[in-house]
């Protein structure tokens, strides 16, 4: 139905919309007249770049495509019936979450590693309003850990042509774990924007039990190996003797 007051209909209807950089997306606004009079429908922008805009007698359709940082910012559709003037508005958010998340140490030793640190790489925005780390044991938060500061964030090298990223790195104290350390610690990275909530998550394990029985495998081959030299060396050193052979009748001969 029709808002009272509000006959402007703009889909997607939130005030504040989330969009992936790299991504499309369309606006729509349409305006009914309760009077005689033709609905007169346009999209306008506040100093940013507009997008493509497809305007007839039923409404106006903005799409946004391949949408980069600098095309975050408000959207306005003004609509007239005659005299009457009416407008909406929509802020457009841009944001960038890729699944890159790095964390150290890459493996967990026990008694040794009490601080673990998590980056996400090429994220924005950056503050932590919007981005937040927290480390899982399984699905739940782990007890016990100790965050160390506020994140660090810094500017990614930048890429020609493109829009100015960030990589956030969050630290932390990590409760005695015992031993063996649990196989399910996970840092996870979640991005809250207006309507949207993404996460990301990266293992950090425990080293493997290969390396553990490393040293018996190597004592065992070791001594394999001797005994093997040994067999070798008694056989050069003493070969089995072969049957004797008489002489022959003239050595005997004097």
């Amino acid at each position: 139905g029709l808002f009272l007051g509000q006959p402007l209909q703009v889909e997607p209807p939130e005030p504040v919309v989330a969009v992936a950089m790299g991504a499309s997306l369309r606006f729509a606004c349409r305006l009914a007249c309760a009077g005689p009079g033709a609905a007169a429908v346009q999209w306008r922008g506040l100093d940013t770049s507009l997008g493509e805009v497809q305007s007839d007698a039923r409404g106006s359709v903005l799409t946004v495509r391949n949408a980069s940082l600098s095309a975050a910012g408000p959207r306005v559709c003004v609509g007239s019936c005659g005299n009457v003037t009416f407008q909406k508005t929509v802020r457009l958010v841009v944001y960038a979450f890729p699944d890159q998340l790095s964390v150290s140490p890459a493996a967990l030793v026990p008694g040794v590693d009490r601080e673990v640190a998590c980056t996400a790489h090429k994220v924005m925005p950056a503050g932590p309003d919007a981005l937040s780390f927290s480390l899982l044991l399984g699905d739940r938060e782990l007890e016990g850990v100790q965050t160390l500061g506020s994140p660090e964030v810094e500017e990614e090298e930048p890429q020609e042509d493109e829009d100015p990223l960030f990589h956030v790195t969050e630290r932390w104290l990590l409760p005695p774990l015992g031993t063996p350390i649990p196989p399910a610690l996970h840092c996870q990275a979640t991005m809250r924007l207006p309507g949207m909530e993404l996460s990301h998550r990266q293992a950090i394990p425990a080293p493997t039990p290969g390396p553990a029985q490393l040293p018996t495998d190597l004592w065992t081959g070791s001594v394999v190996l001797a005994l093997l030299l040994l067999s070798f060396l008694a056989y050069r050193l003493h070969p089995p003797a072969s049957p004797r052979l008489p002489l022959p009748q003239s050595a005997w001969a004097g």
